[in-house]
C-alpha cells in the first residue's frame, strides 16, 4: 500500500494538502494551510522529502519560503527571505545547495545559499541578477533548470535561453555568461534537457522545439524538430498558451506538455495532456483531462517508479490523478477531485502521517 500527500499552491493565501492512495484511487482532503499571498510554484527539496519550496508571487519584492511537512499533511515555515524582485513565478533547489528563484515582473533573479541542510536561505550573499531585455520590450525569466555547472534560464518576454554560472569562491557567486537566442515572439516559457538536447515549450506559440545545446557561452544551434502542443481537434476560436513540460525517463523517454486554453471556445473535453516522442517530437497522443487551463503538473513517484501524473485546473475541473500506461504512451484517470480549489503548482511526496505511509 502507498500513500501520497500532494501539496498544491496557487493564487489565494494558502497551500491546500491532499491524500492519495494508490491501492483505493481516493483523493481526499486533507488541510487548508495558511501562507503569505501567492504561493504559485511549490518544488521539493532534491533529497530531503520533508522540505518544500514556495514562492510567494507579489511585489514589489516577492518571497522565497521554506517548509517542513507535518503529520496528516500540513507545513510549518522554517525560513524565508526577499526574492530580490516583483512577482516571482519559480524557485527551484539546485543539488549544489543553491534555491533559483525568477522575479517574472521585474526581469531579475537569485540564486540564494542555504544551510542548515537547505532549510535556512542567506540572500545576503547571493548576486542579483538583471536579464537585459529586448529593446522595447520586457524580460520575464520564467525558470532554471541547472544542467552541469551551468543554470538555463528561459526568458518568455527576452525569447532567450540565459546562460548563467558561478564565479569566484562564494556560494551565492553568480554571473550571466551568455544566452541562446530563440525566435522573436515565441516566448520561451519551461524547458527540459536530455543529454545534450534541449528541449523549449514556447507559451506564445504554442510551440515545442528540440536543438542541440550549443557552444558555450554565446552559441547557436538548429532546431532538429519542432511541433505544435495544440491538439488538432482543439475547437475554432479557442486560445492557448503552453504552459508545463515534464521529461520523464522511465520506462522510455517522453515529453509531457500541458495545454491550457486561455480563452474563447471552451472544449467540454478539457483542456489536453500532449505526448511527444523525444527524438523527433511525434505526437504520441494528446489526453483530455476534463480540466481549464492546466498549468501545473507533476510526476508522483509509485511502486514502480515515476507511475502517476498530476494535472491541476488553475480556472476549473479541480484535480485529476493518472497513471502512466503502455510505457507511458497513454494516461489512464485513476483519480478525480472536482470540488479541488483552482491550483496552479503541486508537489507529491510520500505521505507521513502514522498509518499513512
Amino acid at each position: 500500500m502507498v500513500k501520497f500527500t500532494l501539496y498544491t499552491g496557487g493564487y489565494t493565501s494558502f497551500i491546500v494538502s491532499y491524500l492519495f492512495d494508490t491501492q483505493t484511487s481516493a483523493l481526499t482532503y486533507l488541510q487548508t494551510i495558511p501562507t503569505s499571498a501567492n504561493p504559485s510554484w511549490l518544488k521539493q527539496h532534491p533529497t530531503d522529502n520533508n522540505v518544500i519550496y514556495a514562492v510567494n508571487e507579489v511585489g514589489p519584492l516577492g518571497m522565497l519560503q521554506s517548509y517542513t511537512v507535518t503529520p496528516a499533511g500540513g507545513l510549518s515555515l522554517l525560513d524565508q527571505v526577499t526574492s530580490g524582485g516583483n512577482g516571482p513565478a519559480f524557485c527551484g533547489p539546485l543539488l549544489t545547495g543553491q534555491v533559483a528563484i525568477m522575479n517574472y515582473g521585474s526581469g531579475n533573479g537569485e540564486i540564494v545559499p542555504t544551510s542548515k541542510t537547505g532549510t535556512q536561505f542567506n540572500n545576503s550573499t547571493s548576486t542579483l541578477l538583471s536579464f537585459t531585455p529586448p529593446p522595447g520590450g520586457t524580460s520575464n525569466p520564467h525558470m532554471a533548470v541547472e544542467h552541469g555547472s551551468e543554470v538555463f534560464v528561459p526568458d518568455l518576454g527576452g525569447d532567450k535561453i540565459w546562460r548563467i554560472g558561478q564565479v569566484g569562491g562564494g556560494a551565492g557567486d553568480f554571473a550571466i555568461h551568455g544566452f541562446i537566442q530563440h525566435p522573436k515572439g515565441t516566448g520561451p516559457r519551461h524547458m527540459a534537457i536530455l543529454g545534450s538536447d534541449l528541449f523549449v515549450l514556447h507559451e506564445t506559440a504554442n510551440l515545442l522545439t528540440k536543438q542541440a545545446i550549443p557552444s558555450y557561452p554565446n552559441g547557436t544551434s538548429p532546431f532538429l524538430a519542432n511541433a505544435t502542443t495544440v491538439a488538432s481537434d482543439s475547437p475554432a476560436g479557442a486560445t492557448f498558451a503552453a504552459a508545463e513540460i515534464l521529461l520523464p525517463v522511465t520506462p522510455q523517454p517522453l515529453i509531457y506538455v500541458s495545454n491550457r486554453n486561455i480563452a474563447g471556445t471552451q472544449d467540454p473535453r478539457g483542456d489536453t495532456i500532449g505526448i511527444f516522442n523525444p527524438s523527433d517530437l511525434s505526437i504520441v497522443k494528446q489526453v483530455y483531462t476534463g480540466l481549464v487551463n492546466i498549468r501545473g503538473m507533476e510526476l508522483g513517484l509509485g511502486p514502480t517508479g515515476e507511475e502517476y501524473l498530476v494535472a491541476l485546473g488553475a480556472v476549473s475541473g479541480g484535480m485529476v490523478i493518472f497513471k502512466r500506461v503502455d510505457g507511458g504512451r497513454n494516461l489512464v484517470e485513476v483519480a478525480r477531485n472536482s470540488s479541488a480549489v483552482p491550483r496552479t503548482t503541486v508537489v507529491m511526496l510520500p505521505a507521513v502521517e502514522a498509518g499513512h505511509s
